[in-house]
C-alpha cells in the first residue's frame, strides 16, 4: 500500500509488516518506475494510465534489497 503523509509517499510492506518511506523514485509520479524504500529495498512500480488516489493498494516487484 502507498500512502501519503506529512513527510512524504510511505510504503505498507504487509508480509514483513512495515511501514517505510520511500527514499528515492525514478520518476516523479512513482508509478512505472522503481522505488526505493528508506531500509534500501527497490520496488518494480506499476503503471497507471492516470495516477490512482492514495492512499492504493498495488502489486510491487521486489528488484533488489536485504532478503532479511
Amino acid at each position: 500500500m502507498i500512502r501519503q503523509t506529512p513527510k512524504g509517499l510511505e510504503a505498507y510492506v504487509p508480509k514483513k509488516d512495515l511501514e517505510l518511506m520511500v527514499a528515492e523514485q525514478e520518476r516523479p509520479g512513482l508509478w512505472g518506475g522503481w522505488a526505493r524504500l528508506s531500509n534500501g529495498w527497490v520496488f518494480a512500480m506499476p503503471a497507471f494510465a492516470a495516477p490512482p488516489t492514495l492512499p492504493v493498494t498495488v502489486e510491487a516487484r521486489k528488484l533488489s534489497g536485504d532478503e532479511a
